[in-house]
Formats: C-alpha cells, sequence, structure tokens
C-alpha cells in the first residue's frame, strides 16, 4: 500500500508540476509575466505560512544558516527562477519550457562541481554532461526564418531559470540550515514574493493597469498559487521523505510529458520530434550523471517488480 501510495503521489507530483508550465502560458494573456509569477507567490506564501504554522514546531527561521538559506531559496529558487521562466514562456511552448528546465538537474551536478572540486567528473560522467547540453541545443534550435538573437533569447531565459534552481540547490545543501523544509519553503516564498514585484516594478514594460483579471488569468492564478506551489510542495516533501533525492529528481522528466500533452489540449501547442529528441538526449545526460546514485537508489525498487514477475 505504501509503493502504491509513493507511485500515486509521483504521478500527482508530475502532473501538477508538468500542467503549471501550460497554466503559465495561458495567464501570460492576461498578465506581465514577472508580476504574474509575485502575484501568484503572494497567494502561495499565505497558503504555505499558514500550514507550516500549524504542522511544524521549527517553522520560523532562528539561525544564521536559517536565514542564509532563506535568502537563497527566495532570491534563486523562488525569485530568478520565476522571473527567468515566466519572461521566457512569452516565446516558447509550455513542453520546451518544461525540457529546458529538466536541465536542472544536470546543471546542479556543474555547480557542485565548481563548489567541491576536489570531485572530478569521470568521463561518462563528462559525457553525460555534454550530451545534456547537446539536448538543450536540439530544443532551442534557432529558426532560420528569424533573426538569431530573437530567436534564441526565450530558451536562454528558461535555461537561467534552470540554472537559478540547480545553484540554489547547491548552496541550499551547503548551508544546512535547521528549519523545517515546510517553514523554509513559507519564508521563501514570502521573501520570493517581495522581490518579485520590486523586479516587476523597475521593469517599464510591467505595470498592475495592464493586468486583467479575466476569468480564465484567474484560474491560471489560482492553480500556481495552490496546485503548483502549496499542494505540490506539500507531496514532494512527502515523497522526498519516502523515496530520496535522486527519486524525486525523475519528476523532471516525467513532468515535461504532463506538460506537453495540457499545452496541446488546453492551448493547441504541439511539440516537434527534434523537441522530444532532445528530452531524450537531456534525460541520458542525467542518467550517465547519475548512474550510480540511481543503481543504489532504484534497486530495491526494480528487486520488488522482478518478483511480481509471473514465475518468480
Amino acid at each position: 500500500m505504501s509503493e502504491r501510495r509513493s507511485a500515486v503521489l509521483f504521478v500527482l507530483l508530475a502532473a501538477v508540476w508538468g500542467t503549471s508550465f501550460m497554466a503559465i502560458k495561458a495567464g501570460l494573456e492576461a498578465f506581465p509575466p514577472v508580476l504574474f509569477a509575485a502575484i501568484r507567490y503572494d497567494l502561495a506564501a499565505v497558503l504555505m505560512v499558514g500550514y507550516a504554522a500549524v504542522t511544524c514546531d521549527y517553522w520560523l527561521p532562528r539561525t544564521r544558516a536559517d536565514w542564509l538559506t532563506l535568502v537563497v531559496e527566495g532570491t534563486l529558487i523562488i525569485a530568478l527562477y520565476n522571473a527567468f521562466l515566466f519572461v521566457g514562456e512569452t516565446g516558447v511552448t509550455s513542453g520546451v519550457a518544461a525540457i529546458l528546465v529538466g536541465m536542472s538537474p544536470i546543471l546542479s551536478t556543474v555547480f557542485s562541481r565548481l563548489f567541491l572540486p576536489d570531485q572530478r567528473l569521470t568521463v561518462v560522467g563528462t559525457l553525460g554532461l555534454l550530451l545534456g547540453f547537446v539536448g538543450v541545443a536540439m530544443v532551442a534550435r534557432p529558426d532560420s526564418s528569424t533573426p538569431l538573437a530573437s530567436e534564441a533569447l526565450w530558451p536562454t531565459l528558461v535555461l537561467l531559470a534552470a540554472a537559478s534552481v540547480a545553484l540554489g540547490s547547491v548552496l541550499v545543501q551547503r548551508l544546512d540550515g535547521d528549519i523545517s523544509p515546510e517553514g523554509m519553503v513559507a519564508w521563501s516564498n514570502v521573501l520570493g514574493a517581495v522581490l518579485l514585484h520590486a523586479i516587476s516594478f523597475g521593469l517599464p514594460s510591467e505595470a498592475l493597469a495592464d493586468a486583467q483579471f479575466s476569468l480564465a488569468g484567474v484560474a491560471a492564478l489560482v492553480y500556481l498559487a495552490v496546485f503548483a506551489s502549496a499542494i505540490g510542495y506539500v507531496v514532494y516533501f512527502d515523497l522526498l521523505a519516502r523515496l530520496g533525492a535522486i527519486e524525486i529528481n525523475l519528476v523532471s522528466y516525467a513532468a515535461p510529458i504532463f506538460a506537453a500533452v495540457s499545452g496541446w489540449l488546453v492551448l493547441d501547442e504541439t511539440l516537434e520530434l527534434l523537441d522530444v529528441a532532445g528530452f531524450v538526449v537531456i534525460f541520458t545526460g542525467f542518467v550517465l550523471l547519475k548512474r550510480h546514485a540511481l543503481a543504489t537508489e532504484l534497486s530495491p525498487v526494480l528487486d520488488r517488480v522482478e518478483g511480481l514477475l509471473p514465475g518468480r
């Protein structure tokens, strides 16, 4: 029953986070991008602070490590990640955005090697890293009919979003604050919302007057704040305790499937064959980079599946 519950929650999280790319794309029709992200985290912060206060004893930052972790998460994982992603999605489809964000586990390996230079990449690991960037080139390929700089801008911004969350994840691991994960997410949402509003205020192209609180726009906003943020993180922490960090990283590679399907159903988007091939190449690079950790964490699961096969 526990394994079945974990499998159901894994699919649920992949679905919620995958369809969030579609919701972002839909909401961009009604809101300026960074302001859209800021209002999303206004709502999510209220929900998460309330949840953390009710469920956790250690939900307020106390130590220097807690505060530094809060600054890193709020700045890199919430504010910069979402600013780059929401602006980038104005020029790419939901599926392409989800595929490019799937580079974050690979980029986290790059950043961990920069901060821990004694940990060298093996030949196979280097091949995995190179495959990740080859996959990005396949997905973010320029269109010969448009200027290169203009065409490359949007996927580059999404890739910067992936780099922001990857760098933030590595720095958070090094800081190792003691505050509960729920409390940290809650307060990083608060700080992230404040920073996103500051970024939006500083952009001449964004103003609250440009926001259109249409039914579709509000629906996208509520979906992102309630389901993708609040409920999504609750499910994430449940799975993190059950599966571990490596297995939960696989959500990044299940999410693009839901992003592409929901984008096709709701927004009439399509993925080209080269986009799908690029996704496969990026995932292959991830497997090569994390092959030892994947083998260690997934072997018990594979043994149990093998035991269920006929004749075993």
